[in-house]
């Protein structure tokens, strides 16, 4: 396999397995307890330095209660929730700007009557 893959690959995972740990407030301490092995292990499978082998992802897809699958896409799916929300956040805060582009016209508009009020009574 190029090494270069490799790499890539263990990091990928690394980043997803951090991403679920964090999302599940757990700490490596925890994880690592489950796994039944050291925190500078398993700090080493999360920063990408060991080569992680199926057998060790799938237990640890396990005990996060996640499919394999679930695990090596998590980075993905978390990235298509990210963009939903801030897909809805930015329509969201286009309805506001656009009401109040609609008050700032009505607060003109009613500068402008007060306006010509105080004209037409002087």
């Amino acid at each position: 396999m190029n090494e270069n893959f490799k790499t890539q690959s263990n990091k990928s995972a690394g980043r997803n397995i951090r991403a679920v740990r964090h999302q599940r407030n757990w700490s490596q301490e925890d994880v690592a307890n489950k796994l039944g092995i050291s925190i500078p292990a398993f700090s080493k499978i999360e920063t990408g330095i060991t080569d992680i082998n199926l057998s060790r992802l799938q237990q640890i897809a396990d005990i996060f209660e996640m499919s394999l699958v679930q695990l090596l896409s998590f980075e993905e799916i978390q990235d298509d929730y990210q963009s939903s929300h801030l897909q809805d956040a930015k329509r969201k805060l286009e309805i506001c700007e656009a009401e109040i582009v609609e008050l700032q016209r009505k607060v003109i508009g009613l500068y402008e009557e007060l306006r010509y009020k105080n004209v037409v009574a002087v």
